[in-house]
């Protein structure tokens, strides 16, 4: 048992490991998210597309589907709304990975170091990183699905707009509250299951990748434990999440941006599965995958950016690495 007053003279991450943990990984999330965040905004708008059960429903009435790529979109976004609206919905994205990130890193490693048990050489078993990487990403979303739920909403307002529909928020707040208000606290949780799906499938590429080819490297190459084997395990991990993750990613989207009763519940899908089998009968199996170019292009670049500014975070912080 360490005196109280000696305690008090250790360093902060020896005192609170675990909210020292939430608070960095929360600082580099909150990083790559800025800086990636108009790849996801372009990513939402795609998805939503050419949504064969909002033409069914007669929302979509009469307006031609723009089909248009990635950079095509990005621009179209840029020429018809502004610059700025490609960050659009960042504040909420910002708050859910606060949450998400710093829910999942501080989980994973308890799993992995506590619960599912590391060899002493640092090995861990692939089984074991796939268990620890989908029960983390599951509880971080979970706790995240409100303001991932406000993110999506805000990101389509610019879309609304030029449709000629009113807006829906002001704001992120008056978007929480007026969600709130007319769903309840079930409203707030709205697809909440098709996003901790997708959360345990991104995390079994991102996290379950990442550690798995960092300390492969580790242990079968002459690498170090430096920045290009964090770049390459990172580059790895990124295209991984983003073909186990789109599928999900798109049901989710659909889901979140539905529109909704007064009881809270979707006037366009029953289920996530609902959405997924209306999805492939209406629009074709590789409609899963609208999207999957600029959420590569995101995940890619924002595995990169979270896993070195952590990486690093962590060092200087005198944090062991991951």
């Amino acid at each position: 048992m360490v005196p109280a007053e000696d305690e008090k003279s250790f360093p902060l991450p020896e005192r609170w490991p675990r909210a020292s943990k939430f608070a960095l990984s929360a600082c580099a999330a909150a990083v790559a998210e800025l800086v990636t965040f108009p790849l996801d905004l372009t990513k939402t708008r795609l998805q939503v597309q050419g949504e064969a059960a909002a033409r069914g429903s007669g929302a979509a009435a009469g307006q031609a589907v723009p089909y248009r790529g990635m950079l095509r979109t990005a621009a179209g976004v840029v020429q018809e709304e502004g610059l700025l609206k490609l960050w659009q919905g960042a504040t909420p994205a910002v708050y859910r990975h606060i949450v998400y990130s710093g829910v999942r890193m501080v989980a994973y490693e308890h799993l992995r170091d506590s619960v599912l048990g590391r060899a002493e050489d640092e090995s861990f078993p692939f089984w074991k990183a796939v268990v620890g990487g989908m029960s983390a990403g599951a509880i971080g979303q979970f706790f995240a699905s409100p303001t991932d739920l406000v993110k999506v909403q805000m990101q389509m307002e610019g879309k609304r707009k030029l449709e000629g529909k009113p807006l829906r928020f002001r704001g992120v707040h008056h978007a929480f509250m007026k969600i709130l208000s007319e769903g309840g606290i079930r409203g707030l949780w709205a697809g909440w299951v098709p996003n901790v799906q997708r959360a345990a499938l991104v995390n079994m590429g991102d996290l379950t990748t990442y550690d798995s080819v960092k300390h492969f490297l580790l242990l079968n190459t002459p690498l170090t434990d430096n920045s290009l084997t964090h770049s390459v395990a990172s580059g790895c991990s990124g295209l991984v999440a983003a073909v186990l993750g789109t599928p999900a990613d798109v049901v989710k989207t659909r889901i979140m941006n539905q529109p909704r009763d007064k009881q809270g519940r979707g006037l366009l899908y029953k289920s996530s599965v609902d959405c997924l089998i209306q999805t492939v009968q209406g629009e074709g199996f590789m409609s899963l995958y609208k999207g999957f170019i600029p959420t590569w292009m995101r995940m890619a670049p924002w595995s990169l950016v979270f896993w070195l500014t952590y990486e690093q975070i962590r060092r200087i912080c005198g944090v062991s690495s991951f």
